[in-house]
């Protein structure tokens, strides 16, 4: 193990709740989508965020880890940020980035050996994970036998054909969550018109009790053993619950900028948006701010209820003292129309096009707000 990683590991804990285990370890097994090309662009493969997170913490917490892919070797994860602390710290390790450069083939691993198992998301698990019968085999025998199952966004795509020994779907009965239908149609417009099923409607048509946060909220939903995140900013909080559904409680970490990114924008959902205001205020740099307005513009375009579409123009707010982009304060401003407040949309339109006034988007705009 690199000192680097074990720098990055201390780093991550701030006080031990729990002393690591001195005896063997018990192991977790994480299973990746092997779908992907090029970074994404010509096939998607997994979310190295949401592997990396949930990596991290489930070594802090004493265990040992195994990759497995369906066909095994090398795997290949959508583009993502290398600068993100959690993900410079996997690819500091060379034990970690040895294990994702020769992944295990699912049907060469045993259910007894892991008191766990994590299925990684990412639109690749949409097209290899629910056909790898090993796979199915694999979680439904460590079911059985009493492991801990979790997955994160559509990592749940692998439950979906996974049968318990009496021929019962897993899920049947089961509360769990998944990347929504909703998520898809701002998310997935590229490749969902490929995927076999939308994830929601097959865990749903297989029994389960479906549960969802708003558009790209944190959601994670706990039922026994069965551990399931609605999307990757769910991850640092299903690691965790793995990690309790083992029986063990989770060590004290700091949380990631994201994570306390996504607990502002819970705060504002919650009416506390003078809090969140003064969070960004008194220490800004502890917040990933373009999170929070890229969440406005984006729930705001799927809002149907004008609470909601409330709410996403609560988090636009937040965001425009800190982001230029002229694209946010029309977005803002198309919510306030939304809300019948056309003074205040006229207002941020003309702010717009006094910098940029030969933008069609916004001309557009002010036309619909004077007619």
């Amino acid at each position: 193990m690199s000192r680097t990683f074990h720098l990055a590991c201390a780093l991550l804990l701030a006080t031990a709740a729990t002393p690591l285990h001195a005896a063997k370890a018990d192991r977790i097994l994480i299973v990746v989508s092997g779908e992907g090309r090029d970074q994404g662009k010509t096939r998607p493969g997994y979310e190295f965020d949401e592997l990396s997170q949930a990596w991290l913490i489930f070594l802090a917490n004493g265990f040992a880890i195994d990759v497995a892919s369906p066909q095994g070797g090398a795997v290949e994860a959508d583009k993502y940020n290398p600068q993100q602390p959690f993900n410079a710290a996997l690819l500091a390790d060379t034990d970690a980035t040895r294990m994702l450069a020769a992944t295990r083939r699912t049907d060469q691993v045993k259910a007894e050996d892991y008191v766990a198992i994590y299925v990684v998301g990412g639109k690749g698990a949409m097209f290899d994970l629910p056909r790898d019968t090993a796979l199915t085999a694999l979680l439904g025998d460590a079911y059985a036998r009493g492991a801990v199952i979790g997955a994160v966004c559509h990592g749940p795509a692998a439950l979906a054909e996974v049968r318990l020994r009496d021929g019962t779907p897993l899920v049947q009965g089961k509360a769990l969550t998944g990347f929504t239908n909703e998520e898809e149609a701002i998310f997935g417009k590229r490749w969902a018109k490929e995927f076999p099923w939308l994830l929601e409607d097959r865990l749903r048509e297989r029994g389960a009790q479906w549960q969802e946060a708003p558009l790209m909220m944190a959601k994670i939903v706990v039922d026994g053993r069965l551990v399931t995140g609605q999307n990757p900013y769910s991850t640092p909080g299903v690691a965790d619950a793995i990690i309790r559904a083992t029986g063990r409680t989770p060590v004290s970490r700091t949380p990631w900028r994201d994570e306390l990114t996504m607990g502002l924008a819970a705060q504002v959902r919650a009416g506390d948006v003078g809090a969140a205001a003064t969070a960004l205020a008194t220490d800004g740099r502890r917040y990933h701010v373009d999170l929070l307005g890229m969440l406005g513009y984006y729930q705001a375009q799927a809002a149907t209820r004008d609470e909601d579409v409330r709410h996403a123009l609560q988090l636009m707010q937040l965001a425009l003292p800190y982001m230029p982009q002229p694209e946010l304060k029309l977005g803002a401003a198309e919510a306030h129309l939304r809300l019948g407040e056309r003074e205040q949309a006229r207002s941020l339109v003309r702010q717009v096009l006094a910098g940029k006034p030969d933008m069609a988007e916004a001309k557009a705009l002010l036309q619909r707000i004077d007619g």
